[in-house]
C-alpha cells in the first residue's frame, strides 16, 4: 500500500507530516518533580541534537484516568504547568500535555503547543471542540475501542471549530482482557484522513489493569513496535521515557528507560530514511 499523503502541521519550526522527517514526541508520563523533568528533557535534547531529530517534549500535568483511587494524579496543576513552562523556555522546545475537560483547554493552552486528547476521551465532542477553539495543535489519541477508519469523525469535530491543525495517534486496541495489540494497518488507514499520524510505542505495550491496582506492561516490545510503526509510515513517534521507570509514579511498567532512547532513535531514523527515500 502506498502511504497516503497528508497535510503538514507546523509546531513552531517543526514540520510534521507530508514527507518530512520523523518527529520525536518524548518525555515522562507525568510531571513528578522539577528535577526529574529537567533531567529527562536535557537527555532527550542531547540525543535529538546528536541525531538531528526534531523533538517535542511531552508530560501530563495531571493524570485523570487512573486505575486506582490511590494512584498518583498530580503535584498540583499550577505547579506542574509552571515546570512545563520552564522546560519550554530553558530548552526552546514545544510542549505537549493532556487535557481532560473543556475547562482545562484554555488554561493548558497558555503553556502547551499541542493539546492531547486521551484515548478514552476521543469521542467527547465538548472536549474536542474546546481544544480546537484554542487554535493549538490537537493530538487525538485513538481509543482502544475505536476502529482507525472512524478517527476522521473525531478530527472533524476539531476541524469544525476552524482549526485543522490535527494529529491522530495510534496506541493499541483492546484484545481480550488486560491486553492491547497494535494493528500497523491503522497508521496508513488514519493517514487517509489527510492528517499526520503518530505511533505511541509505549502505551501500546501496556497491560491495562494487569498489575496490582495499576496497569502492567511489556517494555521489551517497545523497540519492535516502534520500528514497525516507522516502517508503516508514521509521521511522529511518541515515547514515554523516564530515568528510572520502576520508580515512576505513573505507567512504571511501560515507560522506556531513558538511557535506551538514543539507541532506539538511531534505529527508527534509519528506517524512516528508507521509507521516505532520504
Amino acid at each position: 500500500m502506498i502511504i497516503p499523503e497528508t497535510k503538514v502541521i507546523s509546531v513552531g519550526t517543526i514540520q510534521i507530516g507530508g514527507n518530512h522527517p520523523l518527529v520525536l514526541i518524548a518525555g515522562p508520563c507525568v510531571v513528578e518533580n522539577r528535577g526529574m523533568i529537567f533531567q529527562t528533557a536535557k537527555s532527550i535534547r542531547a540525543s535529538a541534537e546528536r541525531l538531528q531529530i526534531p523533538w517535542i517534549f511531552k508530560s501530563s500535568y495531571r493524570k485523570a484516568n487512573r486505575t486506582s483511587v490511590n494512584s498518583f494524579s498530580s503535584i498540583g496543576d499550577e505547579n506542574a504547568l509552571q515546570i512545563l513552562a520552564e522546560v519550554k523556555r530553558e530548552f526552546g522546545v514545544p510542549i505537549l500535555t493532556d487535557i481532560h475537560s473543556p475547562a482545562e483547554a484554555p488554561h493548558a493552552a497558555e503553556v502547551a503547543d499541542i493539546l492531547q486528547i486521551p484515548a478514552f476521551l476521543c469521542r467527547q465532542t465538548d472536549l474536542l471542540e474546546a481544544a480546537g477553539k484554542t487554535g493549538k495543535v490537537v493530538n487525538i489519541k485513538k481509543g482502544q475501542f475505536v476502529a482507525p477508519d472512524e478517527m476522521h469523525l473525531a478530527a472533524e469535530k476539531v476541524a469544525a471549530t476552524g482549526n485543522d491543525n490535527i494529529l491522530l495517534t495510534e496506541r493499541g486496541s483492546c484484545f481480550g482482557y488486560h491486553n492491547l495489540v497494535v494493528d500497523m494497518r491503522s497508521l496508513p488507514i488514519m493517514r487517509q484522513s489527510g492528517y499526520p499520524v503518530v505511533l505511541d510505542a509505549t502505551h501500546a505495550v501496556q497491560l491495562p489493569g494487569k498489575g496490582k491496582n495499576q496497569s502492567g506492561g511489556q517494555p521489551e516490545f517497545i523497540f519492535p513496535i516502534a520500528r514497525a510503526g516507522v516502517a508503516a509510515g508514521c509521521d511522529a513517534l511518541f515515547i514515554e521515557t523516564h530515568p528510572n521507570p520502576s520508580e515512576a509514579l505513573s505507567d512504571a511498567a511501560s515507560q522506556l528507560k531513558l538511557d535506551l532512547l538514543e539507541d532506539l532513535l538511531k534505529q527508527v531514523k534509519a528506517i524512516d530514511a528508507i521509507v521516505k527515500h532520504r
